[in-house]
């Protein structure tokens, strides 16, 4: 298997980002702080995980277009009954429009369900791709492929600065003067304790987007890589030791691929979720007024 395979250069091999194009670079010498970007004086042009992220985006559009024209039949009616895959597309980016989306858009609902679908599309693909064992396969290339880019803080991160911008600019241009007065949600004398608790929490926001994705993904495929690494240092013991660790751990292993299969559709809705509701917290501010909302966004 995959991850055994990969313990054998450390458990972390798999999960780690493996350069295939790189360039001499020292942004240190730009400003100290930014030298965790290029500590080793190298920077990526190409790694496994972007190549993931490049080959999620390639599927989507080309397949996901396909998928969804697919009707039941070529007559009057039946152009307009989804069957097969495109019945199951539209089933799910209904659920997601009416039961996460509306809910916490209101009437702007439709502004944003693109990016809603998109989203979760996105991220539920590199959560899938991540799980596939393609690094098997990887010398036939000459380098490292395939990887968990929703692993990599830094890919959750830009996804979670995306939102950021939509909150923070739709919030400026939807809800003006009402946009700046939710941050002191009390009395005026109140704004030096209560302007920076909601900016704290703003922050928080987008924290809770980076760190619930990027945790998840990765902590699933460590405990693989490690479950399975007790096969090599029970089997450097004994050969005996090693084949009686070899069954509960193969057994456990693919119960847990099973769990993280179901984990890369649950982070992938989680995320969708907390995109429309840090959105929605940003310009609905009358969360009663819905066709007054409605109207504003028409």
């Amino acid at each position: 298997m995959t991850f055994l395979l990969m313990f054998v250069s450390g458990p972390l091999e798999h999960v780690v980002q493996h350069p295939i194009i790189q360039r001499p670079a020292d942004f240190g010498q730009v400003h100290p702080l930014l030298r965790f970007l290029t500590p080793e004086g190298k920077i990526s042009l190409l790694t496994n995980q972007t190549t993931t992220l490049i080959v999620a985006g390639l599927l989507l559009m080309l397949f996901v277009p396909a998928l969804v024209r697919r009707r039941r039949g070529t007559d009057e009616v039946g152009r307009l009954v989804p069957t097969g895959s495109a019945n199951a597309i539209e089933a799910i980016c209904e659920f997601i429009r009416k039961d996460v989306a509306q809910p916490n858009l209101l009437g702007y609902t439709d502004r944003f369900i693109k990016y809603v679908w998109s989203v979760f599309f996105f991220i539920l693909l590199n959560n899938l791709l991540g799980l596939l064992p393609v690094a098997a396969i990887s010398p036939l290339f000459g380098a490292h492929v395939g990887g968990t880019a929703t692993g990599n803080i830094f890919v959750t991160a830009t996804l979670a600065l995306m939102t950021f911008s939509l909150m923070v600019f739709n919030g400026i241009r939807l809800g003006g003067k009402h946009y700046f007065a939710h941050f002191c949600p009390g009395p005026w004398w109140l704004a030096w304790v209560l302007v920076p608790v909601e900016l704290a929490g703003l922050i928080a926001k987008i924290f809770a987007l980076t760190v619930r994705l990027f945790a998840n993904m990765l902590a699933g495929h460590i405990l693989l890589a490690v479950l399975l690494g007790f096969i090599l240092s029970a089997g450097a013991s004994s050969p005996a030791m090693g084949y009686g660790i070899a069954i509960p751990a193969v057994l456990g292993s693919v119960a847990i691929t099973m769990l993280e299969i179901f984990v890369a559709f649950l982070q992938a809705f989680i995320f969708t979720f907390l995109t429309c509701l840090f959105i929605g917290q940003s310009i609905v501010f009358h969360h009663g007024d819905e066709h007054g909302h409605a109207e504003a966004a028409h």
